[in-house]
């Protein structure tokens, strides 16, 4: 790997997407890129009543949204 390439998660970037617009509000995208403990609490909360799952969203689509081991989801 060069200095250029970053790692990336091996989660994909269309189904944490879909997982995200679909069932966002009950945190299902965060159990597939391994965040157990605040998909929990997204699930609790109803994604943070729709807010916390809409910032997720848009995380994901400028690429700043991370898996469990902190790489970014791939695109």
């Amino acid at each position: 790997m060069t200095e250029t390439e970053v790692e990336k998660s091996e989660k994909g970037f269309v189904p944490t997407l879909l997982l995200a617009i679909f069932l966002g509000g009950l945190g299902v995208h965060r159990f597939f890129v391994g965040k157990i403990g605040t998909g929990i609490l997204q699930l609790i909360t109803l994604g943070g009543l729709g807010i916390w799952a809409l910032i997720d969203i848009i995380m994901i689509i400028v690429g700043s949204f991370k898996d469990k081991a902190g790489l970014p989801i791939k695109a």
